[in-house]
């Protein structure tokens, strides 16, 4: 797991845990070239960001799925086949953590990793 040197611009104190929302420039140096990890509806994924704007969802067992990825203002938004319109998401750190958070979805925590890494190194 990766631990940017974002992760101390945008902790307010070690002490004090906060939970702080990244802006434009933190979730494109966050995800840009590099695979989130975590769990979406209960089932392990890998999704990376390709920093031309590509981006490949993978699960074990189903068919990896290619879209499109981009923030505005301070959601990350997604476009996949199929889909009519971008979907968005706010990036949130909290203790140390990563947090995917939508008005519809709970806050969904995933770890970042350096780089493309779509299948478990």
């Amino acid at each position: 797991m990766i631990r940017f040197a974002l992760t101390f611009a945008v902790m307010a104190s070690a002490a004090e845990a906060q939970s702080i929302k990244l802006n434009e420039a933190e979730i494109t140096i966050l995800l840009s070239g590099n695979t989130a990890v975590g769990d979406w509806d209960g089932v392990p994924y890998r999704q990376y960001f390709a920093p031309d704007g590509t981006t490949i969802f993978a699960q074990e067992n189903a068919r990896s799925a290619r879209g499109n990825w981009r923030v505005e203002g301070e959601e990350y938004q997604s476009i996949w086949p199929g889909d009519a319109e971008w979907k968005g998401w706010f990036v949130m750190e909290y203790a140390g953590q990563w947090f995917w958070v939508s008005k519809s979805t709970p806050p969904t925590p995933f770890d970042v990793l350096q780089g493309e890494q779509l299948v478990e190194q």
